[in-house]
C-alpha cells in the first residue's frame, strides 16, 4: 500500500514540471502528438452510417463489442433467478422530516450471503408519485456520505472491507460529494453503495467480489476478454436498478448513473452498455473513462494498466506502448450512449485527467447524437469553454475551476441537467 501511495504521488508531482520521461507522461499541451480519431459513422467495412437505422442495427454493436473483448471486458449474464433485496431497515424521518433512508440489502446469488450490497436509498419524504433518482457508488462506505448516524457502515463479514479503518472517524468525511438534503429538495431520490462490495478495488486475478459468479457465462469468451473491475461494478449497478425497478417509489425509467474518478470510467461503460439508464454523467474520469488515449497527455493507458491493472481485460495491454494503435477511442464509448443525455465534467487542476481531452471526446460524439435526431453538444466549438462555463445541449461538459473532486457546483448543474431531461 505504501509504495502504491508513492508511486500516485509521484505521478501527480510530474504534473508540476511538464513532461515524465520515464512513464511517457506529458503535461505540456505543446508536446501532444498528432492523431486521427476513428469516425464512429464509418462501419468496419467501410460502409458510412447514414441512418439511425443502420446506428442501431449494425455499428453501435460493432463498437460495444470492441470496447467489451478489448478493453473491459465482456458483460456477463445475470442469473436473475438468484438475484435478491430486502429493505433491512427504514428511518422514516431523515433530514428533519424532509426525507426517507432505506437501508436495502441485495444478494447477487442467494441464498448465499455473500456477495452482495448494501445500498442506501435516500427519498423525498411527500412525493405523490415515484421519483426520478441519481444512482452512483461510494468510495468508502454509505455511512461517510453523511453525518447522521442511523447510516450503517459495511459489515465487512468477507474480510475485504474497510480496510482496518474505524467506521465511526470515518462517518461523513465524504458528504461533500454527496449533497442528499439538496438532492431530495428538487425531488430526486439518492441511491448509493459502496464500490467494493461488487469488487474490491485490488488486483487478485478476478478472485473475489462478484467475479466468481461470471464462471459459467464465461466458459466461451476467450480469457484476455473476460470482465474486468469495470465490468463488474457496471455489473453491480445494472443489478441494482433491477432492484430499483421493483420499488414503486422510485421511477426506474428515470435514472440517471453518476460516477466520479475511476467510477466515472465505470458509469460510462455502465450507460453504453444497459440503454435501460436515462442519462449518464461522468466528472472527473480521465483516462479511461471521457479522455481520448491517442493524446500525449496526463495519464497514460500504460500508466493505469501498471498502477491498476485490474481495471481493464488483459487484452488492452497490447496497446498500452502506443494507443494510436487502439482500434477505438473514448469519444465511441461516448456516443455509444446516444440518444440519451450524457455530461461530461473536468476539473481545471486535473491535468491528469486530461480536461481538454476530455471535453475533445464529447465533441467528437457529437455526430452520432445529431444522427439519432439530437442536439448533441449544441454550438460548441473545437476550442474548450472558459472555466465555469457549461456549455453543449443533449452532451454537455463543464470544465471547473479547482482539483479532482465531486463538489456542489458540479451538483449544481448535474441535477439542473436531469429537470431538463429525466425530470416530469
Amino acid at each position: 500500500m505504501m509504495i502504491l501511495i508513492f508511486l500516485l504521488t509521484f505521478f501527480a508531482t510530474a504534473a508540476v514540471f511538464g513532461f515524465d520521461e520515464e512513464r511517457n507522461e506529458n503535461f505540456d499541451e505543446s508536446k501532444v502528438v498528432p492523431y486521427t480519431l476513428p469516425d464512429p459513422l464509418i462501419c468496419s467495412d467501410g460502409t458510412p452510417v447514414t441512418s439511425p437505422e443502420l446506428w442501431t442495427e449494425r455499428r453501435r454493436q460493432e463498437i460495444l463489442d470492441l470496447f467489451a473483448t478489448q478493453m473491459y471486458g465482456v458483460m456477463p449474464q445475470c442469473d436473475h433467478s438468484k438475484l435478491r433485496w430486502e429493505t433491512r431497515r427504514v428511518n422514516p424521518s431523515a433530514l428533519g422530516g424532509k426525507a426517507v433512508f432505506k437501508e436495502v440489502r441485495i444478494w447477487f446469488d442467494a441464498p448465499n450471503p455473500y456477495p452482495k450490497i448494501d445500498i442506501l436509498v435516500c427519498l423525498p419524504r411527500n412525493s405523490e408519485r415515484p421519483v426520478p433518482a441519481f444512482l452512483g457508488l461510494n468510495f468508502n462506505g454509505n455511512h461517510t456520505i453523511s453525518d447522521d448516524a442511523w447510516i450503517s457502515p459495511p459489515d465487512g463479514c468477507d474480510g475485504v472491507h474497510l480496510r482496518g479503518k474505524d467506521p465511526q472517524t470515518e462517518r461523513g468525511t465524504m458528504k461533500h460529494r454527496w449533497p442528499i438534503e439538496k438532492i431530495v429538495d428538487r425531488g430526486y431520490a439518492l441511491v448509493t453503495g459502496y464500490y467494493e462490495e461488487i469488487d474490491p478495488d485490488f488486483d487478485d486475478g478476478r478472485q473475489n467480489g462478484v467475479h466468481p459468479l461470471f464462471a459459467p457465462f464465461e466458459a466461451d469468451i476467450p480469457e484476455p476478454s473476460r470482465a474486468a473491475t469495470f465490468t463488474a461494478w457496471g455489473w453491480g449497478l445494472s443489478r441494482i436498478l433491477d432492484c430499483l425497478e421493483e420499488m414503486p417509489e422510485i421511477d426506474a425509467r428515470r435514472v440517471a448513473l453518476v460516477g466520479h474518478s475511476r467510477l466515472g470510467k465505470t458509469v460510462l461503460w455502465t450507460g453504453a452498455g444497459d440503454q435501460r439508464f436515462a442519462m449518464v454523467i461522468s466528472n472527473d474520469s480521465g483516462c479511461g473513462g471521457a479522455a481520448l488515449s491517442r493524446r500525449n497527455f496526463g495519464e497514460t493507458p500504460k500508466l493505469l494498466v501498471t498502477v491498476r491493472p485490474h481495471w481493464f481485460c488483459p487484452y488492452f495491454r497490447r496497446y498500452t506502448d502506443d494507443p494510436q494503435q487502439i482500434p477505438f477511442d473514448q469519444h465511441e464509448l461516448i456516443a455509444l450512449i446516444a440518444p440519451r443525455p450524457v455530461y461530461i465534467a473536468s476539473a481545471g487542476d486535473d491535468l491528469p485527467a486530461d480536461p481538454k481531452g476530455e471535453y475533445l471526446a464529447a465533441l467528437a460524439a457529437d455526430p452520432v447524437y445529431r444522427l439519432l435526431g439530437t442536439d448533441g453538444i449544441g454550438g460548441a466549438t473545437d476550442t474548450p469553454p472558459e472555466a465555469d462555463r457549461p456549455v453543449g445541449a443533449t452532451i454537455r461538459y463543464h470544465r471547473r475551476s479547482g482539483k479532482h473532486d465531486l463538489t456542489a457546483y458540479d451538483w449544481e448543474q448535474y441535477i439542473s441537467f436531469a429537470d431538463m431531461y429525466i425530470k416530469q
